[in-house]
């Protein structure tokens, strides 16, 4: 038993030198840095106030209490917030946003990467710039300009959901061209000129051929845009007034600042809008990765 022990110990300090060490080391701080803060929001969802707010770090809740999720979905508790209203409206902002931004950045980025026109080096850039400003700095005039058409045409951009799915595609849309424009360009143009030869239209050539070979980066963009949209707060809390239609985030917000203090209800309701994005990624993990590496060309 000591001889395969000493053996086993031989093995392994033969095969651990100074480098794997440092990179064992480094790999294990990152993977705690990510794993640990996800673990105590899920484990705080089940603490008590007790347990949380004491002067010692509780890291295994006592028991599994639901008492924070029963007061996120129970109608029969006093302190009911009807979160599911909220993910059904998160939801419903989320999804079309998502859609059309995968939509219009196919468009647009389609006629950037195969069409030659005047300029489209300096748009592709010029969306980018977009980008690149602060949502903070946007949300004024963007806010005027639909203020501006709400009253020619004779609606509210208060409390309007689907106004806040066009303020998220000021946010989606430009880093969605500019994805879908790259990977376009590294889809051989010689097989949509041999389409286009054969007789298909670009229309054709673009739902037939390139759309297909693109599909990778299709579900990177949309996972992207999804996601922007899931967690977005800025552009919720100045066009939605209605507790009604609070997304998530504001929901969130508003028990946080609640005067009674319910932070197992926060780590609850944080968890629950958490989960569904990691089990997208976890599910869609091999497109993302042919999406943000892989070229067009199938082998």
């Amino acid at each position: 038993m000591n001889t395969e022990r000493l053996t086993i110990i031989e093995h392994l300090m033969r095969w651990l030198n100074l480098k794997r060490l440092i990179f064992a080391i480094v790999l294990s701080f990152f993977l705690i840095s990510v794993v640990f803060p996800f673990y105590w929001m899920v484990s705080s969802s089940f603490k008590s106030y007790a347990e949380i707010g004491g002067r010692q770090a509780v890291y295994i809740p006592s028991a599994l209490r639901l008492d924070a999720y029963g007061e996120l979905f129970d109608p029969n508790n006093p302190a009911f917030q009807d979160f599911l209203a909220n993910i059904i409206n998160t939801i419903k902002v989320a999804v079309p946003t998502s859609l059309i931004a995968v939509f219009l950045s196919i468009l647009g980025s389609y006629a950037i990467a195969r069409l030659h026109f005047r300029g489209k080096n300096l748009l592709l850039n010029g969306v980018l710039l977009v980008y690149l400003f602060p949502g903070v700095l946007l949300i004024i005039p963007l806010f005027a300009m639909l203020a501006r058409i709400g009253d020619a045409v004779g609606f509210n951009i208060q409390d309007n959901l689907a106004v806040l799915v066009l303020t998220y595609l000021a946010q989606t849309l430009p880093v969605a061209l500019y994805m879908l424009t790259n990977y376009f360009r590294t889809i051989p143009d010689e097989i949509e000129q041999a389409a286009l030869i054969d007789g298909c239209s670009r229309f054709q050539v673009m739902w037939r051929i390139t759309l297909p070979l693109a599909v990778p980066a299709l579900v990177s963009v949309g996972i992207y845009t999804f996601m922007i949209a899931w967690n977005e707060f800025l552009y919720a809390m100045v066009f939605l007034n209605d507790h009604n239609l609070f997304t998530m985030p504001l929901k969130i917000s508003t028990i946080f600042n609640d005067p009674d203090p319910r932070p197992h209800v926060v780590m609850a309701a944080s968890t629950i809008m958490t989960i569904p994005i990691i089990l997208l990624f976890l599910l869609m993990e091999r497109y993302l990765e042919e999406g943000l590496t892989a070229g067009g060309v199938k082998g």
